[in-house]
């Protein structure tokens, strides 16, 4: 855990060590299996154990971690199981989203969705997956605002932390940037167009990108995954 972390004022310190322990699970900087101590952490950010603790617990919340008594608490192995579910639950939303977005998107929120992709674009041909990553969710979350429901948002990001770290293995190849940016165009395309029926076909395609590509990478990372 050699990543340097800030602790600020802006936000409740526990919340402020979930998202970053999130992000170095996710990335796999903390591989799966590993043990966390309260105490390293604890150190590591420089505060008591007591949002230490409260972190450690939305974390199992999220999936991420398991809390096993007298033994410690240890970042779970990927559950192919858990990926599909997940996947399938934020199909389920974001269809429902993009259709009502392609009938209500406003040229601002459009503007906004098509400065994201540039950005994407420019993440990519730095190979900074984790700038990619964090543009692909706000590219959702984007859409997801244009309806003024992000609550569908949080909805998906609460069950997609499982998702994230296949995401993360998938970029360097069986999943690359540049295919993704082509499925985020689409569905831009189809919003700009006001096509709902192709909005919908646009994100099913996406989202059905991680069906094909846990194989490979459960194949390549196999002590990750249960």
């Amino acid at each position: 855990m050699s990543i340097a972390y800030t602790i600020t004022t802006s936000e409740p310190v526990n919340q402020q060590i979930y998202r970053y322990l999130r992000r170095d699970i996710v990335t796999c900087a903390i591989s799966p299996g590993s043990l966390l101590s309260e105490k390293e952490v604890s150190a590591r950010f420089n505060v008591s154990r007591q949002p230490v603790r409260e972190a450690f617990i939305k974390l199992a919340e999220a999936g991420l971690v398991q809390v096993l008594p007298q033994r410690g608490t240890f970042v779970r192995k990927i559950s192919a199981r858990r990926v599909a579910d997940g996947r399938f639950i934020r199909e389920a939303v974001e269809v429902a989203v993009v259709r009502r977005a392609a009938l209500e998107v406003e040229p601002a929120a459009l503007m906004a969705l098509e400065h994201n992709l540039r950005l994407q674009k420019l993440a990519a041909e730095r190979q900074d997956s984790q700038a990619f990553l964090q543009l692909d969710d706000e590219f959702h979350r984007l859409i997801a605002e244009s309806i003024d429901c992000l609550l569908a948002w949080e909805t998906v990001e609460n069950i997609k932390a499982t998702m994230d770290r296949v995401r993360f293995l998938t970029l360097s190849e069986v999943s690359p940037p540049e295919n993704l940016i082509e499925q985020h165009e689409e569905i831009y395309a189809a919003l700009v167009s006001h096509d709902a029926e192709a909005a919908e076909a646009a994100m099913r395609r996406h989202l059905q990108e991680m069906i094909f590509s846990i194989t490979p990478i459960a194949e390549r990372n196999s002590d990750w995954f249960e």
